[in-house]
């Protein structure tokens, strides 16, 4: 896990990077050697019109939006921007998923162009979907004292929580009123991009890796297990649950069903039949956090009352890292990767057989995902079942995913081949071939 690959630090020489600071000035360099070199060709009125809109922008991103998404320290101070592992490999497997999805549309006889074209809807619906589906599910978490902190704390999606399926049915959602707005043939590309989308998912989940999220349950050391350090969530839910400091409480009746020999809890003396009244985090030990570390990134210690009797443990005194945890996040990602291979090949062999229906292999993903997902809900445990049910609500729509995807599949093969009109260039402006 590393949250934050990097800091571009608050302040340079004593000037902000961010606000009015050099990010500004640099800006106001580069426009200025533009403006010179429009002015020696002669069209510096019209090179405001067409990028003067993209210069003010970058003007009002640098100057007010930035300094906002700086991270805080405990004290609430700036210290700078930070690079997140997440959003990191967000943005590598969008930009390798586009990149795999134009080479594609050209084997499917597509103008490469046309996703160029439909990307920014692609990405724009997905990650709005992602985040929306994520929000609505845990919008306790984002609920802030004013309505400015609550809307930051939901628009902070490079951070993670996302989630894959609201990002499939926001992106699916964009990308089909782009290609039927301009006619464009909506199957056939389907089948083109469907490996790609694993493309981004595998990157996704390492993302997920480095930002500690989508973990799995408990698990008994080896191969397929990881630790979490301090600060991470895996760490946080066991030491609410009292695992890392070595109880076993009853869900129902809070008491300590069992102390393990030498715990945290031994030293201190708790015992087996006493009742947990409250245990919960404790952040009265920030006051000795570093204060060039993200505010998120700072440990946290425990504590808990039991019969009326307050206990707490600093973070010196906890393990350095969380018990070990089912791999999900790589699983996941090695998982998305023998989709790309597979789907890739499937394709190359069942696309050129007679009586294939564009579209089937879309299907086939969706089929393929909707499976995956089932399976590892079962070792993931950051999701609570819904519905009355042990089924986590990713379950569900799994199942729906698998029901529409198989109905869609009979549907498709009982209606005969569709007529498709120029494929190749629908939708798309006519170019002058390229000569070479």
């Amino acid at each position: 896990m590393r949250r934050t690959l990097f800091l571009i630090p608050h302040e340079l020489g004593g000037l902000p990077i961010a606000g009015w600071g050099w990010a500004l000035i640099v800006l106001g360099v580069a426009f200025a050697l533009r403006m010179i070199l429009a002015s020696r060709k002669g069209s510096i009125s019209a090179t405001l019109q067409q990028e003067g809109w993209l210069w003010a922008a970058a003007g009002v991103l640098v100057t007010f939006i930035l300094p906002q998404v700086e991270v805080r320290n405990v004290d609430g101070d700036p210290i700078g921007i930070a690079v997140r592992g997440y959003g990191f490999f967000l943005l590598l497997g969008v930009g390798t998923a586009v990149m795999a999805a134009a080479y594609r549309a050209s084997k499917f006889g597509l103008n490469p162009d046309l996703i160029f074209g439909l990307a920014p809807w692609t990405f724009i619906g997905g990650i709005v979907g992602a985040r929306l589906f994520y929000v609505i599910q845990y919008r306790h978490e984002y609920m802030a004292d004013s309505l400015t902190e609550t809307l930051r704390n939901m628009l902070a999606f490079t951070g993670g929580g996302l989630v894959v399926y609201g990002g499939f049915i926001g992106g699916f959602a964009a990308s089909a009123y782009y290609l039927m707005r301009h006619r464009m043939p909506l199957l056939k590309l389907g089948d083109a991009i469907v490996p790609c989308i694993f493309i981004g998912l595998m990157f996704g989940r390492l993302g997920c890796l480095m930002n500690g999220c989508c973990y799995g349950g408990r698990c008994e050391p080896g191969s397929w297990a990881v630790q979490f350090p301090q600060a991470s969530p895996v760490f946080h839910e066991q030491l609410i649950n009292g695992e890392l400091i070595g109880i076993r409480i009853d869900d129902d009746t809070r008491q300590i069903v069992a102390v393990q020999p030498g715990s945290l809890a031994d030293d201190a003396g708790l015992e087996a039949g006493q009742t947990v009244d409250q245990i919960s985090l404790d952040p009265s030990f920030l006051e000795d956090a570093p204060r060039d570390v993200p505010a998120d990134q700072a440990a946290v210690g425990v504590a808990l009352s039991v019969d009326d009797q307050i206990y707490r443990f600093s973070p010196q005194q906890l393990p350095r890292r969380s018990l070990s945890v089912h791999a999900t996040q790589i699983i996941s990602s090695i998982s998305a990767a023998v989709m790309v291979v597979v789907l890739w090949l499937l394709g190359w062999w069942w696309t050129r057989r007679p009586g294939y229906r564009d579209g089937a292999l879309m299907l086939i993903g969706f089929v393929g995902y909707a499976i995956i997902r089932f399976g590892l809900e079962w070792v993931r445990v950051d999701e609570a079942g819904q519905f009355g049910t042990g089924l986590s609500i990713s379950q569900w729509v799994s199942i729906a995913v698998l029901l529409i995807s198989l109905a869609s599949m009979v549907w498709l093969y009982r209606r005969g081949p569709a007529v498709e009109t120029s494929p190749a260039t629908a939708g798309m402006p006519q170019t002058t071939p390229r000569q070479s």
